[in-house]
């Protein structure tokens, strides 16, 4: 394989907001539990984490010093071989200030940002901007969380207007969010890359169900990266229960290796979103 070719990182979303352990008994939920399973996804093939905290009662929270203590933990198991993104997910709890406030608090590496939850209409665009802005100032990755197409060119319109201060932001394209039973399949990414439709360089693809290693294989194939795990899929390819997150990362690099791709470590993948390495303390 040329040097050139192209490598697919893979990110483990090891819990999401709203699973808990009587959903699956290893989903991570402490800072602890998500040092291990950064130790182990990075052993399976992640180059990166994407990540929720829990408050006492174990429901989802944005609090800043709960994302100091998990991300200090897993920078103790891993160091900096993982790129370490935490989440801005609204999840029915929070408002966009205090959204783009817990950045503003934690400067992590990266966080994922939901357009439709920053930018829910024009009137929100200009302090949206002034976020990204100040990201882009500290080192902190954003990667726009795209639920539809039509969000792909909102994005790209805002950057036309010159308001988002990155050349080609990464984003991540969601699958099968809103179909029913949400049940994603490979084609549900045709349409983010119809010949219609805005390219951006840095695209990766989450996925629902069971299908979810065929939709990230399909994105590696098409010259994305992929984010699995258990935030939205428990199933490895065969159609049996993954025993933890680190199975299904190991399933989706084994499926991508065979198909003769190679797979990105966080150096590189931080190299393609003009990340250094991460400073002290995050």
């Amino acid at each position: 394989m040329s040097e050139t070719a192209h490598r697919v990182a893979i990110a483990v979303a090891p819990n999401g907001g709203r699973r808990t352990k009587t959903d699956h008994p290893a989903l991570p939920q402490s800072a602890a539990e998500l040092a291990e399973t950064a130790a182990a996804c990075l052993d399976a093939g992640a180059a990166m984490i994407h990540f929720h905290v829990r408050d006492a009662e174990g429901r989802h929270t944005l609090d800043a010093d709960a994302y100091r203590q998990a991300i200090a933990a897993i920078r103790q198991a891993v160091g900096e071989r993982l790129v370490v993104q935490i989440t801005t997910e609204a999840v029915g709890r929070y408002a966009a200030r205090e959204q783009m406030e817990v950045v503003r608090a934690v400067r992590p590496e990266a966080a994922s940002l939901a357009l439709r939850e920053l930018v829910p209409d024009a009137s929100h665009e200009v302090e949206f901007s002034r976020f990204l802005s100040f990201m882009r100032q500290e080192n902190i990755a954003p990667q726009i969380i795209l639920y539809h197409p039509d969000e792909a060119l909102q994005l790209k319109a805002m950057m036309a207007r010159g308001l988002v201060p990155f050349p080609d932001v990464p984003v991540l394209y969601v699958l099968g969010r809103y179909t029913e039973g949400q049940r994603s399949a490979p084609a549900d990414l045709l349409p983010f890359l119809d010949g219609a439709m805005p390219r951006f360089s840095h695209f990766m693809v989450c996925a629902f169900g069971a299908r979810e290693a065929g939709c990230v294989t399909a994105c590696g194939l098409l010259g994305g990266h992929a984010r699995v795990g258990f935030e939205n899929n428990f199933f490895l390819a065969d159609g049996s229960i993954a025993h933890d997150n680190a199975a299904i990362v190991s399933g989706v690099g084994v499926a991508l290796a065979g198909l003769g791709m190679e797979i990105e470590t966080a150096d590189g993948l931080r190299a393609c979103w003009g990340l250094g390495a991460p400073a002290r303390g995050q």
